[in-house]
């Protein structure tokens, strides 16, 4: 993924100021910076929510900017939020087989018909939606609804709907938001396994540095807009820059 000299207005506000960023693939990078910097806007650039003003965003050689939502979501970008996003009233099952949606072949008319190419294509997704939840450890709650789940398997539920449209590059957006040390243990532990065990890319927004330091290989850091740092784990702790602006300078 590369993010090339992207500018964002709103009005007069400049959320994002000539940004460029790369992600490499196969990697788990991560984007912090203070409380509006610009990285939630940084996602909803990259995932077409908006369109920025200036510069590009490609992908495996194509450019996203522009484009809609859903067709980026099929050529393998999704993505989770900062405030969960779930369909409450539905079990767990459900909300991961709407998630493989978006690569189904048949067309919604042919339900009310009641065609069998629709329903043979129903229990292929019923079946890629178990083997999902059984990979990933949710099965034995998958006939529960979404909302009575702990906060913690919501957030791996709202991870298995992203992973359910089979995604070359997943985005997270604070992740570890509202866990506690023990669920954000668990967190970094179930990120390293999507990665390697679906082949992933993974950029990361997160305020937490335990997660930020525990997973990912490099960090860009960003404040008003603009791209203050980039380096290791190692090297982001000990950049001046990073410690006035957002690690808390020292006394």
């Amino acid at each position: 993924m590369e993010i090339n000299g992207v500018t964002m207005r709103f009005g007069g506000v400049t959320a994002i100021d000539d940004l460029t960023i790369s992600v490499p693939k196969g990697g788990i990078t991560g984007l912090i910076g203070p409380n509006g910097a610009g990285k939630t806007t940084v996602f909803n650039v990259i995932t077409g929510f908006y369109k920025p003003q200036k510069g590009e965003v490609v992908f495996e050689g194509r450019r996203l900017d522009g484009m809609p939502s859903h067709l980026i979501c099929r050529l393998g970008v999704a993505r989770t939020f900062q405030n969960i996003r779930l369909f409450e009233q539905g079990t767990v099952l459900e909300n991961v087989m709407v998630g493989c949606h978006v690569r189904r072949s048949c067309q919604w008319w042919m339900a009310p018909l009641a065609l069998p190419g629709f329903f043979k294509e129903e229990r292929r997704i019923r079946n890629k939606s178990l083997d999902l939840l059984d990979k990933l450890n949710l099965a034995s709650i998958a006939g529960h609804k979404a909302s009575s789940l702990p906060y913690g398997a919501q957030r791996r539920l709202e991870i298995a709907r992203a992973l359910a449209t089979e995604p070359a590059f997943l985005l997270l957006d604070e992740p570890a938001a509202g866990m506690n040390p023990q669920e954000s243990s668990d967190l970094m532990s179930f990120i390293k396994k999507i990665r390697d065990e679906f082949d992933l890319s993974i950029f990361l927004i997160e305020h937490d540095m335990k997660v930020v330091m525990g997973v990912c290989s490099q960090i860009w850091v960003m404040e008003y807009g603009r791209l203050i740092a980039r380096g290791s784990p190692a090297e982001i702790k000990s950049d001046p820059k990073v410690i006035a602006a957002y690690l808390g300078a020292q006394e």
